[in-house]
């Protein structure tokens, strides 16, 4: 059997205390596969960000594990936690983080000079992911000149720099037009079917959510039912 790409085990999150105490995740176990395209659905408020952002190690829990490959994520240092993160991980939100008096490819190969990655190398391969999203001919401009749309690709090509395994995205299309929505979806759902990047998508747009392999669905802190039917 394939160890599971992403796994929990009775994933707690509590967030403030007494009065305030607010318990965010509740005892989640779930098993992610290589290559799966699974979507995160619940309301806001239900946990499903929380949840997202414990999978991709930008969050330590309050109770139980998380694994990634096998390994316990509570076993690694520090340093070995933030290298499998950047080197595995490639992040997608709603908002767009975008430097915007730097250049579009600036804010694509960011994620590579944190990593070290020699000028040279940045360029190619910032190039390459801007051929990709069909935004090479955007690598000069200013990405605060750029639409929406554009901005939302170029996020996804940063994204996209380091070669990640695992793709997390965040209503990825809330600040989109239905249209512009679409485009962005299609390229997401390219990745995970044409490159094999397991795709992790949290939403409450339950059309969107129709698109994925598998549904979880969060009510309260809690996984209340798993939906592993293929989108029709």
């Amino acid at each position: 059997m394939p160890v599971p790409i992403l796994s929990t085990r009775d994933l707690t999150k509590t967030y403030g205390r007494g009065p305030d105490r607010f318990d965010a995740l509740k005892g989640v176990s779930l098993e992610i596969d290589r290559g799966d395209s699974v979507a995160i659905v619940g309301k806001s408020g239900s946990g499903k960000s929380t949840l997202m952002h414990l999978l991709a190690l930008l969050d330590t829990p309050g109770g139980g594990e998380v694994h990634v490959d096998g390994t316990d994520a509570k076993t690694l240092t520090a340093r070995k936690l933030n290298t499998l993160r950047n080197q595995m991980f490639g992040f997608v939100f709603q908002q767009f983080f975008l430097n915007h008096t730097s250049s579009v490819l600036e804010n694509v190969v960011l994620p590579l000079k944190i990593a070290g990655v020699g000028a040279r190398e940045r360029r190619i391969r910032g190039m390459a992911v801007l051929e990709q999203l069909e935004l090479a001919d955007k690598a000069r401009n200013k990405a605060g000149n750029l639409s929406g749309g554009q901005k939302q690709r170029v996020v996804i090509a940063r994204a996209l720099a380091n070669n990640p395994q695992v793709l997390f995205a965040d209503e990825p299309t809330g600040n989109l037009d239905t249209a512009t929505g679409r485009i962005v979806e299609d390229i997401l759902f390219d990745l995970n079917q044409n490159q094999g990047i397991t795709l992790i998508t949290v939403t409450h747009d339950h059309d969107l959510a129709a698109r994925f392999n598998r549904r979880l669905f969060i009510r309260d802190g809690k996984l209340i039912t798993t939906d592993e039917e293929h989108a029709a």
